[in-house]
């Protein structure tokens, strides 16, 4: 698999995109996750309610037993504790809500800062960069065969090259139909060095 050029322009300009690529991905990542953590810190007051609502509901529990332990009037004494206690509750409640709340906002949050910039390369970076490594690696396969991958690249050249730049190298088209050698080897060197590739594998 052919994953860089051979010419040192197109080989420097593919590192820096691919360099610039993983720091985008490392930098929405370290962005998502911090903004992740600064928000999670907003669910400090639902656990104060959390624990308020708790506290109060244990306490009225608490004074509803021994009530109900009074005579005369500590069943109906106990009963309106209870409802005390029915209001920690929902106080608790209302905490969970809240912390549940500020958790999905934290983690959905997190997820559209990391996902649109690695959706973004997923549509430009990622398929130009695809495209080249499938296209080099035949094309080194292609170069690797001899004189009959040369065929095959010239023939290749003949359909990417510019209209001006045939028109301007003399009969190519005639060249090639003859299979002149020097023509076969001009054309497959041009289509090398249109995927930034070098006519013989770099030592």
């Amino acid at each position: 698999m052919k994953l860089y050029a051979d010419r040192p322009a197109r080989y420097t300009a593919q590192i820096v995109s691919d360099l610039f690529a993983i720091m985008v991905i490392a930098g929405t990542v370290w962005l998502g996750l911090t903004v992740h953590d600064q928000v999670v810190q907003l669910r400090a007051p639902g656990d104060g309610l959390v624990n308020a609502g708790s506290g109060l509901r244990n306490t009225f529990d608490a004074a509803a037993d021994h009530a109900d332990d009074l005579p005369l009037i500590g069943g109906a004494l106990a009963g309106a504790l209870h409802s005390g206690s029915t209001a920690g509750t929902q106080l608790a409640d209302a905490g969970r809500w809240q912390i549940e709340a500020v958790e999905n906002l934290a983690l959905w949050i997190a997820v559209v800062l990391i996902a649109v910039p690695v959706m973004f390369l997923l549509v430009t970076w990622l398929p130009l960069r695809w495209r080249f490594v499938s296209r080099a690696t035949a094309a080194v396969r292609l170069r690797d065969l001899g004189e009959a991958g040369q065929d095959l690249l010239a023939l290749r050249a003949l359909t990417t090259q510019r209209l001006s730049r045939l028109a301007g190298a003399g009969d190519v088209t005639a060249g090639w139909r003859d299979r002149d050698p020097a023509v076969l080897a001009r054309l497959a060197r041009w289509e090398l060095a249109r995927l930034g590739l070098r006519t013989r594998p770099s030592s």
